[in-house]
């Protein structure tokens, strides 16, 4: 299974600077390079579980005080890269659970421990852009699953201080769903 690895700066020359770095630093696939509101710049790479650390570790070294959050995760959950392309093919809602976080990294770290935790599909994992900086992750299936999965996904983000809400809507109205979904 790929590993994933990302670093969020709030300088988007140093993002610019430090992707470089991450790209030489191992042998990974730089999957995301963008930039983020408000004026932060993202870099997720993957590839092995080594060579991920090294260039998450050659990022944070490059981007020093300009790091706002970062992870390493070893074995990233299948639905997490639908869900941040927005390719995720739910096509039904029963309960809906969210997640949202101040940081891109911590929201994905939130919902790939969500993905693990329970029988949930991920429906979207939105990443800063057009809100704020902010990050947060909508997912669908039965009531116990979505709680579960919320908690477990919350938890991850505990620590860090980063968690804004969570929120778990049992039935959602039938309206909703074109915005959701």
């Amino acid at each position: 299974m790929r590993s994933i690895g990302m670093v969020e700066f709030n300088s988007i020359g140093r993002g610019i600077e430090a992707a470089d770095f991450m790209a030489k630093a191992a042998q990974v696939e730089l999957t995301v390079c963008n930039t983020v509101c408000p004026g932060k710049y993202i870099v997720l790479v993957s590839g092995d579980v080594a060579a991920v650390q090294s260039s998450v570790q050659a990022g944070v070294e490059r981007g020093k005080e300009t790091v706002v959050d970062q992870f390493i995760l070893p074995n990233v959950h299948p639905s997490v890269f639908p869900a941040i392309n927005c390719t995720s093919g739910v096509d039904s809602l029963q309960a809906l659970g969210i997640i949202e976080t101040y940081t891109i990294a911590s929201l994905i770290v939130a919902a790939d421990a969500a993905a693990k935790a329970a029988e949930v599909e991920l429906i979207e994992i939105r990443t800063g852009i057009g809100i704020g900086g902010k990050s947060f992750v909508t997912l669908t299936g039965d009531v116990g699953a979505v709680k579960a999965a919320v908690e477990s996904g919350v938890a991850s983000t505990a620590e860090s201080g980063l968690l804004v809400s969570q929120i778990v809507i049992p039935s959602p109205s039938k309206l909703l769903y074109p915005y959701i979904i």
